[in-house]
């Protein structure tokens, strides 16, 4: 009795301390377009991530993530958080690359992700 005991404490330490195999999809339906569009509310995003000023629930979250979402090339992201990340992308390297750098600086100060991201952009445009 006493070695099941052991046995199932074990299992359910592994099943707590076990990564989750995904990132959570609660914030999927934020309007990423509509922010995007709205410099004030880009702009208290961006704050957020450069722990700048204060977070919204999302935006913490966001800050939570990204660096492993970064270092792991988003392998715990849904296709729907792939493809706003990528809009996203696209977004700030266009229209504010003064945020991009700022933030690659922070999250990216090798550049390894952004230059697996060149890397996939070139690679979809020949395709």
């Amino acid at each position: 009795m006493r070695i099941l005991s052991v046995l199932v404490l074990i299992c359910v330490s592994v099943v707590i301390a076990a990564p989750p195999s995904k990132y959570t999809n609660k914030y999927d339906n934020v309007n990423v377009d509509m922010i995007l569009q709205n410099d004030r509310v880009l702009n208290n995003y961006i704050k957020c991530l450069m722990e700048e000023g204060p977070c919204t629930a999302e935006g913490r979250e966001l800050r939570k993530t990204l660096p492993d979402a970064l270092s792991s090339g988003c392998s715990k992201c849904n296709d729907r958080q792939k493809e706003t990340s990528e809009k996203v992308i696209r977004h700030l390297m266009a229209k504010r690359k003064r945020d991009w750098d700022r933030l690659t600086r922070k999250y990216d100060p090798k550049g390894d992700y952004k230059r697996r991201y060149e890397e996939s952009a070139k690679k979809n445009l020949k395709a």
